[in-house]
This record gives structure tokens, C-alpha cells and sequence, in this order.
């Protein structure tokens, strides 16, 4: 009779470790699957930029005056779940926050030859060891026949009211628009 009851045991034991190791396994890919998905722009750069300047740099670039010049007052608007620059939106953008130094930024944005472009804080006004660098994956754009970036899909945060952003390697500064300046009285 005890060993009924043992084998009993041990079977409906089994079973229901086994259930719940099933069970751990589901609720882990949900929420994997949730926090994936639900990733959203930093409350940082949300709002509305307007694009200022053209940063002087010495980058060998893909764009020529009339292209950049072209740039130059045009919005850029980031919110929770998407970022839009003219009427390009894009909505759930995988987003990669990451904390760069002058030194790392200088070797991810200058070639290694002596004639190629060499890029550093300095040039971009920036005085601070290191940056918050936030990147928006996207589907390839067609701006130009030159790049499938959008304007404003990887930026430097350079304080609180400015970013810093490239396209094809020409280097721009965006101020935020303060919201009095959006809806005028």
C-alpha cells in the first residue's frame, strides 16, 4: 500500500515541477517580449528641436552645401513611442542608450589613415569627458541618394536644451523649442 502511494507521489511531483518549469519558461518570454516592445525614446530628448547650425567640423562627408543648408530649421520631434522629422515618422524605434567617452566617440567616428576624418568633443563644442549617446533603429529612409539615416535618429545629448546629430557625416545643433514658442498668446 506505501508504495502506491510513493509512486503516486513522485509521478504528480514530477508533473508539476514540470508544469511549473513551463509555466517560468512562458511568463519569462512575455516579459521579455513586453520589455522589448515596450521600450520608449528617454524623457530627455522628448519634445519638439528645431535644428540650428551646421557644426564646423574636418569630416569627409556625402553631403554638399545645398543638402545641408536644406537641414537647417527644420523640426525634429521625439515622443514615448516614435521620432518625426518632416513627415518621415517613425513609430516604435528599437532605442540603445549609451554612455560614450571623447575618447571612444573619437575612435567610432574618425578613420584610422591620416587624410580621413577625425572627429572629437571639442569640435562639436563639447566639454564634457563623457556623453549620453541615444541611437533609434529604423527602417533604411531615403532622404538623399546618399544616406538611410534620418535626421535625428542618433544623438549626443549636450545639455538639457541641445543635441548634437550627423547625417552623412556633417555634423548639427539642435535646440529644444520651448513650448511658449510653440503656441504663441
Amino acid at each position: 500500500m506505501m508504495w502506491g502511494v510513493r509512486s503516486w507521489c513522485s509521478n504528480y511531483v514530477a508533473q508539476w515541477n514540470h508544469m511549473t518549469r513551463r509555466l517560468l519558461l512562458l511568463f519569462l518570454v512575455i516579459n521579455v517580449f513586453t520589455s522589448l516592445s515596450a521600450q520608449e525614446i528617454p524623457a530627455q530628448l522628448r519634445g519638439r528641436w528645431v535644428v540650428k547650425r551646421e557644426l564646423p567640423t574636418s569630416t569627409i562627408c556625402c553631403w554638399g552645401e545645398k543638402e545641408s543648408k536644406a537641414l537647417i530649421g527644420t523640426e525634429i520631434e521625439y515622443t514615448a513611442d516614435n521620432f518625426r522629422w518632416k513627415t518621415i515618422v517613425t513609430t516604435h524605434p528599437s532605442v540603445q542608450i549609451e554612455i560614450i567617452s571623447a575618447q571612444q566617440f573619437h575612435d567610432e567616428n574618425s578613420g584610422g589613415g591620416a587624410n580621413d576624418s577625425q572627429m572629437n568633443f571639442q569640435q562639436l563644442g563639447i566639454k564634457a569627458p563623457r556623453i549620453t549617446q541615444i541611437e533609434l533603429g529604423h527602417e533604411p529612409a531615403d532622404i538623399t541618394d546618399g544616406t538611410i539615416e534620418i535626421p535625428g535618429d542618433k544623438v549626443l545629448i549636450k545639455d538639457k536644451n541641445t543635441i548634437v546629430f550627423s547625417v552623412c557625416n556633417v555634423y548639427f545643433e539642435a535646440k529644444r523649442q520651448s513650448v511658449s514658442s510653440r503656441n504663441p498668446k
